[in-house]
């Protein structure tokens, strides 16, 4: 079992991945299915070793896994990260809609308190 300050350490790794366009562009194509990091760096004008670190960041964040097999490094996605972001997503979009939900109920209360 992972500790709070490691799930948050995590979740900070994956976000930190996820607020670059480029990484998420990446995630993107990966969906289709693995690809070599030369052709995930096709698309894109940056040098091999550019999207090479690129697809470090988004391995040690857990969106993907990467396979050798001698030179060729292939990468595809891990969808059990996705699931723990949204997992913490879901968490406070609940929590934050309940609170929403009481201030309304509290202000409809009030305004119809005073308009008697």
């Amino acid at each position: 079992m992972t500790s709070a300050a490691e799930r948050a350490k995590n979740l900070d790794l994956l976000f930190a991945a996820l607020a670059d366009a480029t990484r998420r562009s990446m995630l993107e194509r990966l969906r289709k299915g693995p690809l070599t990091v030369g052709e995930l760096a096709q698309p894109y004008a940056m040098s091999l070793n550019a999207v090479s670190k690129h697809a470090k960041t988004l391995e040690r964040a857990g969106l993907i896994r990467r396979h050798i097999r001698g030179r060729e490094h292939s990468c595809a996605l891990d969808r059990a990260k996705f699931d723990e972001a949204m997992n913490w997503m879901n968490y406070y979009s609940e929590f934050w809609s309940s609170r929403v939900d009481a201030l309304e109920k509290h202000l409809i209360e009030k305004r119809s308190k005073g308009a008697k």
